[in-house]
């Protein structure tokens, strides 16, 4: 399809807005855009005062939420008809300036990639237990292939490994409780006081904490940390949780962007399929606990994100922030 105008301003804070749709660490939304009018192009570029320096020291979590909302433009842009020509870390110069993604009218349009449009602004992380019901195998490899297209790739762990995952999650969850650093990014990043909850638009607020586990092995961060909420619902989860783990070859700032595009194109296609879905981090926040998440049968590639997936209620999506807030358009 040919463009003979380029978009509008309107449409270009659309795009955006559609972008920043995509999860983020403790919802921080750490990006920043700018479109140029001249050449069509837009870059995404970090917002390093949204980092956590505890919880994300090497700034792995911000480029994976970076990377997804990454995919979300490049969606909305195919789905606009436009073939969306993507680069990756441009300027060597510049570790903020993460990609471009130029408004091309020629080539592949991607059209797998816009048929993933509808599910933007229906995703958003489930916090609640989920159902027992298997996951189809079809379902299943459909989610590999999208890892797989953004040069990534996913397993879903079973019988032992599995095991050992959420043995990783345990430990990874006891000692966020007593350490001071998590909990300061906890504090930063979550909203339990009736004002900022109803005026605030990023973090995490309380109505989307979930319930407290009282059982059950879903790996689930308890946003409260060590606060207490009045009033807040007790549930048993899933004993035999359903996870995928998206990994990369290697593990440089490039290979977190193209896993969390990944990352994305997988929880985008899950909720197409009906699948409710949250992300998982606890144990990669802990470099010896992350390293044994690894394959177990190759022992090679290195695990990015963890990701929940299973049938179940939607639960309340976060705020976010406008487009106005996050672009600059310019000549």
């Amino acid at each position: 399809m040919n463009h003979p105008t380029p978009p509008s301003d309107e449409r270009v804070a659309a795009l955006v807005q559609d972008a920043v749709a995509a999860p983020s660490m403790h919802n921080a939304q750490p990006w920043r855009f700018r479109y140029s009018r001249r050449d069509r192009t837009f870059t995404l570029h970090a917002d390093f005062e949204r980092a956590m320096p505890h919880s994300d020291p090497d700034a792995r979590g911000l480029h994976l939420g970076c990377g997804a909302a990454l995919l979300n433009l490049r969606a909305a842009v195919a789905h606009e008809g436009w073939h969306p020509e993507t680069r990756l870390l441009p300027d060597p110069a510049d570790r903020g300036l993460l990609a471009t993604v130029r408004l091309a009218d020629v080539g592949d349009s991607e059209s797998d990639l816009g048929a993933l449009y509808p599910a933007i602004r229906q995703r958003h992380s489930s916090r609640y237990p989920f159902e027992e019901t298997e996951i189809p195998e079809a379902v299943r490899e459909g989610l590999r292939a999208a890892a797989l297209a953004e040069g990534s790739t996913l397993t879903f762990p079973t019988s032992w490994h599995l095991q050992g995952v959420l043995e990783l999650f345990r430990e990874a969850e006891a000692r966020n409780v007593t350490d001071s650093g998590s909990n300061e990014d906890l504090a930063r990043w979550t909203r339990t006081d009736p004002q900022s909850t109803d005026t605030a638009d990023d973090g995490v607020p309380h109505h989307a904490f979930g319930p407290r586990k009282r059982g059950g092995g879903a790996p689930m961060r308890d946003f409260m940390g060590h606060r207490h909420l009045a009033d807040r619902d007790i549930a048993d989860f899933e004993p035999n949780p359903q996870l995928a783990l998206l990994s990369t070859g290697h593990d440089h700032p490039q290979d977190w962007l193209r896993a969390g595009q990944a990352m994305e194109r997988v929880l985008l296609l899950a909720t197409l399929e009906g699948l409710v879905t949250s992300i998982a981090t606890q144990p990669l926040e802990w470099p010896d606990l992350r390293w044994p998440l690894r394959d177990p049968v190759t022992g090679t590639g290195t695990t990015q994100v963890v990701l929940r997936l299973g049938y179940g209620p939607t639960g309340p999506g976060a705020p976010r922030r406008s487009a106005s807030e996050v672009l600059d358009i310019r000549p």
